[in-house]
């Protein structure tokens, strides 16, 4: 077990499960302030790491005063939240269970569809409470952090409460789904909706049959009674022999036909007793004033008697007058628009409901007729047909229980709309906590990181080498804000002559900046800010929870004007993401009027774990480019293949040069080349001599040329792009 070089000290009863009796655990800390997240408070051996010689970092000590990153967000609903089974039911999520198979969605080329997708995790967690009330009047209560698909893509229901900002939900938004309607008053009569159900079912597809036979020299005469009712569909024939053995009718059940190449095995229930003859009889009989109980028992009857849904279109089909105009009233009485076809030659005639999806899952959701498979959706295109605009925002003013599931899809259907679940990659391995969300929410903080590394740099043999701090997580991740370890690390580092760099995308670094420009004086510290993404949508699906790229780069100024060359680390950058001149242009004009000093740009990096998040999104947002990437990043492959790597430089170091931000590629650096450059966090960062080798190979492929309007604007791509 890992955790025993990370820690020493007692563990307490509140720990990780698993983890109560490690040494160097000193409690586990839940605060509302960050709810979702547990903080494992340990006593760490040591704070200053020695990165390993065979190592092709160019540095040789990092800090990092945290494992895992509170930058990730958490994401939950009520507990009565109702999900979308694959078989067409709903349930409520809290009864969701690891394993089950559920409604999600993909996107297949220009169109998201829904998809049957496997849950893989299900947890429980506590968040203050935010009811969302849509036009058609579907409710949501969720967390402020969970995000709905929208329009205009997925949005968090509040905006973040720090600094950066993120996208969220705002009156008038659609969420893409179908909905549920208003809520319908638990005025349910059981009774009722058996017998409807009853009528529906037995009129519409049972035998009902009563014949006098005359007894050959007797001067009486037999009456016959037969029931039976005959089906493929075993589902809608359990819940009618419940439903009759709830009226006190009991039913024998045989095979009746068996199964051919063209017909599923059918399977019947019966009876010939007399009385329960006659109290099916009664069960059925036409109601005078139907309860609204019963027209929508009646309603899953006869649709699972004679109804379909084939190619997005509800029908039931009947010959009889009565049957077609009970149905017809039943619908009208809950809203639905609907149409009667005329009668084909048979005299059969169609009732068609209207409204598309939205609609054809209200009468799903409303009446729940037993048969699943005439209730799928898989396959269908996600739409937002139903009034979906969101009315009202409200918060509860509580903090309530709340349900979260992570399904394959990074999805799953929620009251009717798409909703976002959590999703986590795998670096917490290490510590052998779960490759899932741990990395998200269970976070590890050395609270005694300042004080063992007073001692470290007081030791006769610590040779002032520098320091890197983010190397491995943020040093300026949210949960700083709550430790405040930072400011002992830098005054530690400052008073022993140790100059360092500190690589963040938390701007939480404005906090420390006074402290840091006075470090500056009597030290070398290096700043650099990790930007990757400055499409907001983008960012936002790639990285729930960190600052925005506008955020960041207001931190950069702030840098800047306290004195700071400020590296900003373009990385990673994404094939067919980021990678386009367009996208690498708009990044470097916006780093430039920040007033960094420099750029250092590197292809995307898949290790195991991060390989397996990042695929996961990428076939849930953009399956079209899965081939893509699996051809890139074959097998264990981490790396980008050097032909990517080299018509990446062709595009980014022309533009890097017209924006006077040259710094380099990590493929550049050399092990340990500048050992004493205060370097941040990857090859290729400030103070290293770099090679431009490859761009004077590539011959400036990619030049820059000025626009009309002033803008800088890269060269069209060469015309054979290496595997693409």
């Amino acid at each position: 077990m890992r955790w025993q070089g990370q820690q020493l000290g007692v563990a307490d009863a509140a720990a990780l499960p698993g983890l109560e009796y490690l040494n160097g655990l000193v409690r586990s800390v839940t605060t509302p302030e960050f709810a979702g997240i547990t903080f494992h408070e340990v006593m760490a051996k040591s704070a200053l790491n020695r990165v390993p010689g065979s190592s092709a970092m160019p540095f040789d000590w990092t800090i990092n005063p945290y494992r895992g990153c509170s930058h990730a967000c958490s994401y939950c609903l009520h507990p009565d939240t109702r999900v979308l089974m694959a078989d067409g039911t709903s349930r409520r999520i809290a009864d969701v269970r690891i394993g089950d198979v559920v409604v999600g969605t993909k996107r297949h080329g220009s169109y998201r569809r829904y998809v049957r997708t496997t849950v893989s995790h299900h947890w429980f967690t506590r968040k203050r409470a935010y009811r969302i009330t849509l036009g058609d009047g579907t409710e949501l209560v969720s967390s402020g952090d969970h995000r709905f698909l929208t329009e205009r893509g997925w949005k968090h229901v509040m905006p973040a409460d720090r600094p950066d900002q993120r996208p969220f939900l705002t009156t008038n938004n659609k969420l893409m789904g179908f909905g549920t309607g208003a809520k319908r008053a638990d005025d349910a009569d059981l009774a009722q909706y058996r017998r409807g159900y009853l009528c529906g079912m037995i009129r519409g597809d049972g035998m009902m049959l009563r014949r006098r036979y005359r007894r050959t020299g007797r001067t009486t005469d037999y009456e016959a009674f037969r029931f039976r009712l005959a089906l493929a569909d075993i589902e809608a024939l359990d819940r009618s022999r419940a439903y009759l053995a709830a009226e006190g009718v009991a039913t024998t059940t045989r095979a009746f036909a068996a199964a051919t190449s063209t017909r599923r095995e059918i399977t019947a229930i019966h009876t010939s007793r007399r009385d329960d003859y006659l109290a099916i009889t009664d069960l059925i009989e036409w109601p005078r004033l139907p309860h609204p109980e019963w027209s929508r028992g009646f309603l899953a009857g006869i649709f699972d008697a004679e109804g379909s849904c084939s190619g997005g279109v509800w029908r039931v089909a009947n010959a009889d007058r009565r049957m077609l105009d009970t149905t017809c009233a039943a619908l009208a009485s809950y809203g639905f628009r609907f149409i009667e076809e005329a009668p084909r030659f048979n005299g059969v005639a169609n009732v068609r409901l209207l409204g598309g999806l939205p609609e054809r899952q209200r009468f799903f959701s409303l009446v729940q007729p037993a048969i699943s498979r005439k209730t799928s959706i898989e396959g269908e295109a996600v739409k937002s047909a139903a009034d979906l605009r969101v009315v009202s925002i409200e918060d509860l003013g509580e903090i309530i229980d709340m349900v979260d599931i992570t399904t394959e899809t990074g999805d799953f259907i929620a009251n009717g709309v798409v909703s976002h679940n959590c999703f986590a990659r795998g670096t917490h391995e290490y510590l052998e906590l779960d490759a899932g969300k741990d990395f998200d929410s269970q976070i590890v903080v050395k609270i005694n990181a300042v004080e063992v590394l007073r001692r470290e740099l007081a030791k006769p043999t610590w040779l002032r080498d520098p320091v890197q701090l983010g190397t491995n997580t943020d040093p300026y991740q949210r949960a700083e804000g709550r430790y405040r370890l930072m400011p002992g690390i830098v005054d530690a580092l400052t008073a022993s002559g140790t100059p360092f760099s500190i690589l963040t995308k938390g701007t939480l670094l404005r906090r420390d900046l006074p402290l840091l420009a006075e470090a500056a004086a009597s030290v070398p510290v290096t700043l650099a800010m990790s930007i990757a993404v400055f499409d907001d949508a983008l960012q936002a699906a790639l990285e729930p929870g960190t600052p925005s790229a506008a955020a960041r780069l207001d931190t950069v100024r702030a840098a800047v004007d306290a004195g700071f060359a400020v590296t900003v680390f373009l990385m990673p950058i994404l094939p067919h993401l980021t990678d386009s001149i367009a996208a690498i242009d708009e990044a470097l004009g916006r780093i430039r009027d920040a007033g960094a000093t420099r750029v250092v740009y590197g292809a995307l990096h898949l290790r195991p774990g991060a390989k397996e998040w990042f695929l996961q999104w990428l076939a849930r947002e953009r399956p079209e480019l899965v081939s893509s990437y699996r051809g890139l990043y074959p097998g264990v492959s981490a790396t980008a293949p050097k032909a990517y790597r080299t018509w990446l430089a062709r595009r980014v170091r022309p533009l890097l040069r017209a924006y006077r931000l040259e710094g380099g590629a990590e493929d550049d650096a050399h092990p340990r080349a500048a050992r004493y450059a205060g370097l941040a966090g990857s090859a290729g960062a400030p103070g290293i001599p770099l090679s431009h080798e490859a761009a004077d190979r590539a011959r400036l492929a990619a030049t820059v040329m000025t626009t009309s309007r002033g803008r800088r604007a890269a060269a069209p791509p060469p015309a054979q792009l290496p595997l693409f």
